[in-house]
């Protein structure tokens, strides 16, 4: 007799600070488990393999074999390197394996099957796909040099802004003030070396954004000069996917800042509908999860 029993597929979302599993059975929902991320190491393919088969066994009932698994991986940025971790997961795991970058997700999530992906949390990046199917990224390239309109690479350009108001002789402004605050320092110069002196830039960087837009909210014009430059960074990110030529109608936008501060979404389509008019941003109200889910299903 045929087993009638629907397949369970398993979508996991590996962010830079949290995991979010989901496994269905058919419509059945049987697990939905978060956790930090701690312990991914995206770059080490078959320790990547191992934190993620650990993650199912301890997410899913005992016994319970997946039909398919999806993943969405923080900092897996080329297909080469999903592709090794596709490859080490499916040792562990007699079924279907597919392992993407996390931004992937966004379209999918939004039930859509092409467009782009547009992260803004505490790093910034745009993915799509062309025409053949080829994966393009843009952006994503670390708060030191890049994430522009991201937590963190917002807090580096505040900090430009107040140290050449500084230089110009101007008195500190809100905006200064506050990240001498955060930085717990005493003056605008005293900057540099508290943020240089960062051991993991990326967050303790971006923990210290929600101080550029209380600037701006008190009147800073600095602040609201680096929100401004902010959102086209992330317009430039879509405009980079056109002229590669991505079809960039709908934009899904996710990520705990652009989607968490109405002035950095603002800016950000206000500049999109100069640089990229037929793009049409939508909000992600889902999960970024729900996107994982999907392509597991199309493994079945």
């Amino acid at each position: 007799m045929q087993d009638s029993t629907p397949p369970l597929v398993v979508g996991i979302d590996v962010g830079g600070t949290k995991t979010h599993l989901r496994a269905f059975a058919g419509d059945d929902l049987v697990a939905d488990h978060v956790r930090p991320s701690s312990g991914w190491r995206p770059h080490d393919p078959v320790a990547a393999a191992g934190w993620l088969a650990a993650l199912v066994a301890g997410a899913l009932p005992a016994g319970a074999r997946p039909a398919a698994v999806a993943v969405g991986g923080h900092a897996c940025e080329t297909p080469r390197q999903c592709a090794q971790i596709r490859t080490a997961l499916q040792l562990h795991f007699d079924a279907p394996a597919l392992v993407v970058g996390d931004a992937e997700l966004l379209v999918p999530a939004a039930g859509l099957d092409r467009g782009v992906g547009l992260v803004a949390g505490t790093g910034s990046v745009a993915v799509a796909r062309l025409e053949d199917g080829s994966p393009v990224q843009v952006g994503g390239w670390g708060a030191v040099l890049g994430d522009e309109g991201g937590s963190a690479g917002l807090v580096r350009e505040a900090a430009r802004a107040a140290w050449a108001a500084h230089d110009r002789g101007d008195e500190p402004d809100e905006l200064a003030k506050g990240l001498m605050a955060a930085f717990d320092v005493a003056e605008t110069p005293a900057l540099g070396a508290a943020l240089e002196g960062a051991s993991d830039v990326s967050a303790e960087w971006g923990r210290h954004a929600p101080v550029v837009f209380a600037a701006a909210e008190a009147g800073s014009g600095l602040a609201r000069t680096v929100i401004a430059e902010g959102g086209r960074s992330l317009a430039g990110l879509v405009e980079r996917l056109a002229g590669r030529g991505v079809v960039v109608d709908d934009v899904v936008v996710a990520g705990s800042t652009v989607l968490a501060q109405p002035a950095l979404y603002d800016a950000f389509v206000s500049a999109l509908a100069e640089s990229v008019p037929a793009a049409r941003p939508r909000p992600l109200g889902v999960p970024p999860v729900e996107g994982a889910v999907t392509m597991a299903r199309s493994l079945v």
